[in-house]
C-alpha cells in the first residue's frame, strides 16, 4: 500500500526527470533519500517499476500503470496550487490564442478587451488564420472554431451557436425584387464565401424532413468574410454568412435579412484546448469570459 501522495509525485519527477539526481533537486530531497523511496515504493506495492542501469532509467509494465496514476495526481495537485493561489493572488502570464478571422474581427475583440481589464497581467496574443491550426506542434494554448470538430484528442466547450442568415441590400432588393423561396434564387446574383465545408454557392434550406442544398452562382467568391460583407453592403448581391457578421448592418437597415424562415445552417462555436488533466487557471478564465461575453451578445448570433 502507497503511505502518501508524495510517493506518486516523488515517482513522476523521477521518471519525468530521468535520473534520482535531478528528481532530488526538484523535491527538495537527497538521492539517497529518493532512492529509498522509491525502493520502499516497490516493497509496499510488491512490483518492481523501474529497471535501473547506469545510462537510464525504463519502466516496468507495472512502473508504466503507476506511472500513468502518478501523473494524474500531480497534475491535480498542481492545479489545485495554481487555482489557489489565484484567488488571492494576481494572475500573470501569455495565453496564445487561433481564431478565424470572423471570430477575431467580431465579438471576441469584446471579450479580450474585458478579460484584459479584468486581468491586466495575462497577455494575449491572438492570431487570426483560417487554416486548421496544430495547437501542440504550433505551441498555442486555445482555439476558437466553429463547425465539425474531427479531432478527438483535444477538448470542445461549446460557446454559442452561430445562425446563419441571407441578406443584401435595400438597393439590391428594389432593383433585383425580393426572393420569397430557395427557388427564387435563380435569378439572383448570389455571391460566394468559400471559407465553408460545404462549399461557397451550395446554400442549405430547411426541409422535410431533412434539410436540402440549393445550388447557386454569382459574380463573386471570397475566402474573406469582411470583404463578402462589404460586397453586399455595395448592393452587389446576396449573400449567406454567419448573423455576427452582419448583426450591426440588419439592425441599422444597411442590410435586410430574406428567407428568414427558411435557411437552415446553424454551427457551434467553440474553444478547444489539447487534453489534460491541468488546464492552467488563466486559460480556464479566459475560456470561462469569452463563454460569458457570447452569450451576452446571443441575439448577434
Amino acid at each position: 500500500m502507497v503511505r502518501n501522495t508524495d510517493d506518486f509525485i516523488i515517482f513522476y519527477q523521477l521518471i519525468e526527470l530521468g535520473s534520482f539526481s535531478k528528481a532530488a533537486e526538484k523535491v527538495d530531497l537527497t538521492k539517497s533519500v529518493i532512492s529509498k523511496r522509491i525502493t520502499r515504493l516497490e516493497k509496499d506495492l510488491g512490483a518492481q517499476l523501474i529497471y535501473r542501469t547506469t545510462r537510464k532509467l525504463s519502466l516496468t509494465e507495472a512502473g508504466k500503470v503507476f506511472y500513468k496514476h502518478a501523473r494524474e495526481i500531480y497534475q491535480s495537485v498542481q492545479s489545485a496550487e495554481e487555482e489557489l493561489q489565484g484567488l488571492g493572488d494576481t494572475l500573470s502570464g501569455t495565453i496564445r490564442i487561433t481564431v478565424p478571422t470572423i471570430s477575431g474581427e467580431l465579438v471576441l475583440p469584446q471579450a479580450i478587451a474585458e478579460f484584459g481589464e479584468k486581468y491586466p497581467d495575462i497577455k494575449v496574443y491572438m492570431d487570426l488564420d483560417n487554416r486548421f491550426v496544430d495547437l501542440l506542434a504550433e505551441g498555442y494554448d486555445l482555439a476558437i472554431r466553429t463547425g465539425v470538430l474531427p479531432d478527438s484528442s483535444f477538448i470542445a466547450r461549446r460557446l454559442v451557436d452561430a445562425h446563419w442568415v441571407i441578406c443584401a441590400a435595400p438597393a439590391y432588393l428594389k432593383e433585383r425584387g425580393v426572393p420569397l423561396t430557395p427557388e427564387d434564387l435563380a435569378a439572383h446574383n448570389c455571391l460566394g464565401y468559400s471559407y465553408q465545408e460545404t462549399g461557397a454557392y451550395e446554400w442549405l434550406f430547411k426541409g422535410d424532413p431533412e434539410p436540402v442544398t440549393v445550388n447557386v452562382s454569382g459574380n463573386f467568391c471570397t475566402n474573406n468574410a469582411s470583404a463578402l460583407r462589404k460586397a453586399a453592403l455595395f448592393g452587389q448581391g446576396l449573400v449567406y454568412v454567419p448573423r455576427v457578421l452582419v448583426a450591426d448592418e440588419l439592425s441599422s437597415g444597411d442590410l435586410i435579412e430574406v428567407l428568414q424562415d427558411k435557411v437552415a445552417k446553424c454551427l457551434g462555436i467553440y474553444a478547444v484546448y489539447p487534453y489534460t488533466k491541468h488546464l492552467p487557471v488563466k486559460t480556464k478564465l479566459l475560456i470561462e469570459h469569452i463563454y460569458d461575453c457570447y452569450n451576452r451578445n446571443t441575439q448577434k448570433f
